[in-house]
C-alpha cells in the first residue's frame, strides 16, 4: 500500500523516489514485520492463553511432557507480520507476490483446522493424513496452474552447477513443482520438534531464496550469474524479507525454553511458501542443499521406517525425526545444544547454497 500510493507523488518528491527500490522496501518490510511481531507478541500470546489453545504432547516424548499446555498457533503471528509487512511494502499490482501470499495463506488455513481439531479433541492427532494431504495438494495445484499462465514463466527445471542443461518437463512441471511444496511443507513440519529449532533454518533458507528470486528478477544479474531470468518475480523479495523478520520476530518467544509453538499453522505454512519461493526462481533442486536440515529430518523418518520394516522391529536411529534421536540414549544432549548445532549447520548451508550463484 505505500508503494502503490507513494510512487506516484515520487516525480514531485524526490525523496520518495526510494520507494520504487525493491532493496529499500525489503528492508522496510523485514523491519516493520520484526518490530510488529516483537510488539504484538504478548497480546497474541495472552490471547492464545485465554483460549486455551494448549499444544498436546506426543507419548514418545516424554522428556518434552512439562511443554504440555504451552500455546500453539504462533504460526498466524508469522502469518499476520509477513502478510501486513508485504501488503504495506511490496507492489501489489505484481501478480508473483499475491501468488507467494496465496500459497502462505492457503497452507496456512490447511494447519490452522489441524491444529484447531488437535486442540478440540485434546489429542495430538488432527486431520487425517489424507484430508491434510488433500487440503495442500488443491492450494498447490491452483498455484501452479495459474503460475505457468504467466507469460515469463517457463516449464524448463534449473539443474544446479549446470550451465545449459535445463530439460523442459512440459505438463509433468506441473506435478514436480506440487511434489517440491508438499515435500518441503511436511520436512518444515517434521523439524518443528524442538523450542526454536525450526524456524531460524527456515529464516536462512528464506533468505537465500530472497537472493535468488532477487537475482532471477534482475535481468543483468541474471545473465552475469547465468541463472535462468524470471521477469517480474524480483518484487517478491519484498515478501521474503517481510517473512524473515516475522520469523525472528516469533523466535523472540519461541526461543528455548518456548512461551509459544508455530503449531501446523505455521510450519505447513512456512514450508509450503519455502517450496512455492524455490519454484519461483527455478532453483527447485537447490532446496536440497539450502534445506538440508529439514532434508535430513524426513531422510531419517523414511530410513527409520524402512529398516524397521526390513528387520522385522530393529531400528536405526533410537528415535525420529533425527533431532529425538540426540535425546535418547545414556548420554542425550540438552535441547538447546541440539538446537544451537542444527543452527550452525543451517547457517553452513546457507553459504553453501549462496556460493552456488558463481559454481557453473
Amino acid at each position: 500500500m505505500l508503494y502503490n500510493f507513494l510512487v506516484p507523488f515520487s516525480q514531485d518528491f524526490t525523496l520518495l523516489n526510494v520507494f520504487r527500490y525493491i532493496t529499500f522496501r525489503s528492508a522496510g518490510a523485514l523491519i516493520f514485520a520484526l518490530i510488529f511481531t516483537i510488539v504484538t507478541g504478548p497480546w497474541f500470546l495472552k490471547k492464545l492463553t485465554e483460549l486455551k489453545l494448549g499444544q498436546p504432547i506426543l507419548e514418545y516424548v516424554p522428556e518434552h511432557q512439562s511443554k504440555a499446555g504451552t500455546p500453539t498457533m504462533g504460526g498466524l503471528l508469522i502469518m499476520a507480520g509477513a502478510l501486513l509487512s508485504t501488503l504495506l511494502w511490496a507492489d501489489l499490482g505484481n501478480v508473483y507476490v499475491w501468488l507467494t501470499m496465496f500459497v502462505f495463506a492457503g497452507f496456512g488455513v490447511v494447519g490452522f483446522v489441524d491444529d484447531y481439531t488437535k486442540i478440540n479433541r485434546h489429542t495430538n492427532q488432527g486431520l487425517t493424513p489424507h484430508a491434510k494431504m488433500l487440503g495442500l495438494f488443491i492450494v498447490s495445484v491452483i498455484a501452479i496452474g495459474l503460475l505457468l499462465l504467466q507469460p515469463a514463466y517457463s516449464s524448463k527445471l534449473s539443474v544446479p552447477f549446470f550451465k545449459e542443461f535445463m530439460p523442459d518437463l512440459g505438463i509433468f512441471y506441473v506435478v514436480f513443482a506440487v511434489v517440491v511444496l508438499l515435500a518441503t511443507s511436511n520436512a518444515v513440519n517434521l523439524t518443528d520438534g524442538l523450542d526454536g529449532l525450526a524456524i531460524m533454518p527456515v529464516v536462512l533458507c528464506v533468505m537465500v531464496y530472497a537472493v535468488f528470486i532477487y537475482v532471477a528478477g534482475h535481468a543483468s544479474f541474471a545473465q552475469y550469474l547465468q541463472v535462468p531470468a524470471v521477469p517480474g518475480v524480483g518484487e517478491v523479495t519484498v515478501f521474503c524479507c517481510a517473512l524473515m523478520g516475522a520469523g525472528l520476530g516469533f523466535l523472540w518467544y519461541n526461543c528455548y525454553p518456548a512461551q509459544v509453538f508455530m503449531g501446523d499453522v505455521g510450519a505447513l505454512s512456512l514450508g509450503g511458501v519455502l517450496g512455492f519461493l524455490a519454484v519461483l526462481c527455478k532453483q527447485e533442486l537447490m532446496l536440497i542443499l539450502a534445506g538440508g536440515v529439514f532434508v535430513l529430518e524426513t531422510v531419517s523418518v523414511i530410513m527409520q521406517v524402512g529398516f524397521f520394516k526390513a528387520t522385522h522391529g530393529r531400528r536405526l536411529f533410537r528415535c525420529t525425526p533425527l533431532h529425538h534421536h540426540f535425546q535418547k540414549g545414556s548420554h542425550p544432549l540438552p535441547e538447546s545444544k541440539i538446537i544451537v548445532r542444527f543452527w550452525i549447520i543451517s547457517v553452513l548451508l546457507a553459504i553453501a547454497s549462496l556460493s552456488v550463484l558463481k559454481l557453473r
